[in-house]
This record gives C-alpha cells, structure tokens and sequence, in this order.
C-alpha cells in the first residue's frame, strides 16, 4: 500500500511510532531495535513499509532501511513466521546478522528472538538457506579509494576469499567477520583479503 511513509515522531514505544504527516497519525509497529534508532518526539523520519492485512487488522510495519524490510519479507514468507516473530528476530540481530546465521545454520542464534524457538529457526535455514550466497553475507567496509571501484568487482573477490577460507576449515562466521572488519582497498586482490583475515582470525 505504502512503499515509505515520512513524518514527524509524534509518540513513541518499545514496539511502535506513531507518525504525524499532515496532521495524520499513522500508527507504525517496529522491532525493539528501530525503536531505539528513532529520533526523539518532534523529530522526523523516514520509515520503509509493509502492510499486514489479517481478517481482524489492518497493520503497517516499519523499517529504517529497505534491507530490514527485505529481510522481514524473506522471513514471513516461511510457513509458521508471522509478522511478530519476524519483527523479535530482528528486534535482537539486523539482517545481515540473520543472513549469516541461516547460511551458516546456526539455529542457536536465530532461536533467541523471543517467541520463535528451535523449531521455528531451523525452518528458517532450511526454507530461505538456499537464497543467500556468500557474498550477501557482507557489507563491504571501503575506505575513500575504493569510490570509484565497482561493487559487484569487489563483492566478487569479498565471496572469493569467504568461499576460500571456509575450505580451509575456518568457522564461515568468525571469516566473514574478519572480512567484514577490513579496511578493503581497490589494489586488494583475493590473496591479499584472505592474509589480511587470518592475522584477525588468528
């Protein structure tokens, strides 16, 4: 219904905001996590939308960055995932967090949202496991040199050295934390990223 709403903070709580745009107040449920990244009352926002239409309710959900939104569309579209456990599993890790846990099957991780237990998680890696790769797992962190360098050329060699150092035996997530450390330059080859990990690794 709405791709984004911006508005003016007019109250809010651990689980929603409510929104005045226009002298409209538009009631918003969040995860614990936006709530504590909104601006105070009086401040303004954009938030990124869901509507969740029940036979009893009509809600909008809302997120600071599309990817949160992604991510909460990826996760109510498995069977037994309802908007709740979707917004607590976010409420305690950001999505990237969550693509990690699923590729790498660390169910532990995904059952400490409240409400969604081990059953649940291991749902989620089997269902949704097969649509992230390596390279979703990490968000770059480049240093200014890095502008004007393609990010699919660096995304390319970011997955090269995870896929390489997880053959070798390291832990996929302790490597894709250590990648996602680096100050990554344009003149870093695969071998370059993969030597600069093992001195984090080690």
């Amino acid at each position: 219904m709405y791709a984004y709403i911006q508005g003016i903070v007019a109250d809010l709580y651990p689980d929603r905001v409510v929104l005045d745009v226009g002298h409209i107040g538009y009631n918003i449920i969040i995860s614990q996590s936006t709530a504590n990244k909104l601006p105070p009352i009086g401040g303004e926002v954009r938030l990124y939308t869901y509507t969740s239409v029940r036979e009893d309710a009509i809600e909008l959900m809302g997120f600071l960055d599309k990817d949160d939104l992604a991510m909460f569309k990826d996760l109510i579209s498995v069977s037994g995932i309802g908007p709740k456990s979707a917004l607590n599993l976010l409420s305690v890790m950001d999505a990237n967090s969550v693509r990690i846990a699923i590729i790498t099957g660390d169910s532990k991780s995904l059952a400490k949202a409240p409400g969604l237990g081990k059953k649940s998680a291991e749902r989620l890696i089997v269902d949704l496991k097969g649509k992230y790769d390596s390279g979703s797992m990490i968000k770059v962190t480049a240093s200014q040199d890095t502008s004007d360098l393609p990010d699919n050329m660096m995304n390319a060699r970011v997955s090269e050295a995870a896929d390489v150092l997880g053959a070798l035996g390291f832990n996929t997530t302790e490597a894709v934390s250590a990648i996602r450390s680096l100050e990554l330059t344009e003149d870093m080859d695969v071998d370059d990223i993969i030597a600069e990990a093992l001195k984090v690794i080690r």
